[in-house]
């Protein structure tokens, strides 16, 4: 492949055609003709030496490549974008802007609200708040796409500086017409019988959420899984389950017709802020992570904050057993 062959218009029709659906959809995005599309997208599959799209009549599907490529053509076409928006800065003698990784938890929670503390005057007018898997996370601030990364640990990453680490007991969320709301602490006996809805990644809270039942002798019947908390939440008040999730999303953004209960075991919830090794974080990230880490302590009832050098002892102590509170 040559690289000079590759040309900007032609990624963005192979990308407009992967978020519309369709060339013809793609088009009417991107303000150009269906044959220009068509065309770009060709010559595009030429300059590669691959396939991105298998056609079949009118109808198109992305290939195994495709899928891959487009990732990747993502991230380019971002990384032109925070170019523009960091050369408009420069040129009026604004902030400039930054973008922030996080997971689920926080984008929808906490992080909006630490980026409110901060004065109008010492934010840049573009803010890049992405959501993204907690392994994302890491990849993306390790890389240099994202200055700043709000993640679940691990974090133990050699491309990556932890600032501070924080944790808090995991929680049940229940329907407001349960009749588990009556109980100051939900028990896990008390979902011994109740489908469960709890996050699915099995290398960060999930496999503490099986330990705790296991340690307690339980097996409950896993109904949902999920990859976000905010799921979990709308399923159990659905009545669809009992939700054990994380303490962020529970008390970060109460919803109407579901309640939170703490449960009778810690089962402890880590997460750090993290930026790229040995690189300076500028100023007002590093004001945004003060009050981000000030945020989680007045939102979480049982917030502790850990020192970085924990890290090692908190990690070993992601699969060990877990504590019995009092009902």
């Amino acid at each position: 492949m040559n690289l000079d062959d590759l040309d900007i218009k032609q990624l963005d029709a192979f990308a407009a055609v992967m978020s519309a659906g369709s060339i013809t959809a793609a088009a009417r995005v991107l303000n150009r003709s269906q044959p220009t599309i068509s065309r770009a997208i060709q010559d595009l599959e030429n300059n590669i030496g691959f396939l991105l799209l298998s056609r079949n009549g009118p109808r198109i599907a992305p290939t195994s490549q495709g899928v891959l490529f487009h990732s990747e053509v993502e991230r380019f076409l971002s990384g032109l974008r925070h170019i523009k928006e960091r050369a408009d800065a420069i040129a009026f003698g604004e902030p400039q802007p930054f973008e922030i990784a996080s997971i689920p938890a926080f984008t929808a929670t906490i992080a909006p609200f630490a980026l409110a503390r901060i004065p109008p005057g010492r934010l840049p007018r573009k803010i890049f708040l992405h959501t993204m898997m907690a392994e994302n996370v890491v990849q993306a601030v390790s890389s240099g796409t994202a200055e700043l990364g709000i993640s679940s640990l691990p974090l133990d990453h050699p491309g990556v500086d932890v600032h501070w680490i924080g944790s808090a007991a995991c929680v049940a969320v229940v329907s407001d017409s349960d009749p588990l709301v009556r109980r100051r602490r939900i028990r896990l006996i008390d979902l011994q019988d109740r489908p469960l809805i709890a996050t699915s990644n099995p290398f960060r809270l999930r496999p503490r959420i099986d330990a705790a039942f296991r340690a307690a002798g339980l097996a409950p019947f896993s109904a949902i899984d999920t990859n976000a908390s905010v799921s979990a939440v709308a399923a159990a008040r659905a009545g669809m389950g009992v939700a054990v999730i994380d303490p962020v999303t529970a008390y970060g953004m109460p919803v109407d017709g579901a309640v939170v209960r703490p449960l009778d075991v810690q089962i402890p919830f880590h997460f750090g802020v993290i930026s790229r090794s040995a690189t300076p974080l500028a100023p007002v990230l590093a004001e945004f992570s003060d009050h981000l880490r000030q945020v989680a302590r007045d939102t979480l009832p049982d917030f502790i904050e850990h020192d970085v050098s924990e890290m090692e002892a908190l990690l070993r102590g992601v699969f060990g057993t877990v504590s019995q509170d009092a009902c």
